[in-house]
């Protein structure tokens, strides 16, 4: 009967052992700032200051800890942002300090161009001394432009502009003779290469009431990228400037799209009118 008594004994001790875990976690926009509110939306291109503890660590005879973790973020459908981010906590902890808890410091790149939606960060840990393991997922809220991905080339969200820099797109495409004429848009549905390149160039023209070519762009606009997180589209532009002796009408502007790696290609007309 005494071996199962000890085994007893020892089922209750360890049942009584913290447990490992991550607590205390802090997404801010500053280092060693305070953390957002619940519901705060971020951003494309931010970076994230994210800080959080650990608790429930074992230490040996000697008074040490020795913890390692990884950090990682995900978009809304589970997509890695960044690479892992992985660590070790070594230290030595004296009788004084039974309230301190190790602290993970890090930074969270949000790519540019995301879409909208609730991320993570996912902290890993594990006690090296006791053999257990932590989990937890901090939600983050993430702005960003909802453009529809494609299976195949295409070009989206197009829309004439007034001046380079604005924001909003006119509710009509009218100009008048030696006026600015923008246009903004997105393509996506273009193929990825190896570590997600890709290869994007367009060319526009601009066509006559009569359909004759007024003017090609001399040279193709090239967007050859290649990042961790895949890009979800492109965000183009392009500016021409009418002469002050064009005649009124409805002229059409053609945008011409290549995908270098996927071999496609895709063509866009859009008309505006002279007045």
């Amino acid at each position: 009967m005494r071996p199962i008594l000890l085994l007893f004994v020892s089922s209750a001790l360890l049942s009584a052992a913290p447990a490992l875990e991550v607590v205390r976690p802090i997404v801010a926009q500053s280092d060693g700032g305070a953390a957002m509110p619940p519901g705060f939306q971020h951003v494309g291109g931010e970076t994230l200051f994210f800080s959080c503890r650990i608790s429930g660590f074992a230490k040996t005879p000697e008074e040490k800890i020795h913890v390692a973790y990884s950090v990682q973020a995900f978009d809304a459908k589970g997509a890695a942002l960044t690479e892992i981010y992985k660590n070790e906590i070594v230290s030595e902890v004296s009788p004084q300090d039974k309230e301190w808890q190790p602290k993970i410091a890090t930074e969270v790149q949000i790519p540019p161009l995301v879409a909208p939606g609730t991320y993570s960060i996912v902290v890993q840990a594990e006690d090296l001394i006791s053999n257990t393991k932590a989990e937890t997922k901090v939600p983050f809220e993430v702005r960003g432009k909802m453009v529809e991905l494609s299976d195949t080339l295409v070009v989206r969200n197009f829309h004439f502009y007034r001046g380079e820099d604005d924001a909003v797109a006119l509710e009509k495409a009218a100009y008048k003779p030696g006026d600015a004429v923008w246009a903004k848009f997105d393509i996506t549905g273009y193929k990825f290469a190896e570590h997600n390149h890709i290869d994007v160039s367009y060319v526009a023209s601009l066509l006559a009431p009569s359909g004759k070519v007024l003017w090609t762009q001399p040279d193709p606009a090239v967007d050859q990228d290649e990042s961790f997180y895949a890009k979800r589209y492109v965000a183009a532009a392009m500016g021409i400037n009418l002469l002050a002796s064009t005649k009124p009408g409805e002229f059409t502007l053609v945008i011409s799209v290549k995908d270098n790696v996927g071999k496609q290609t895709v063509e866009t007309k859009q008309t505006f009118t002279v007045e």
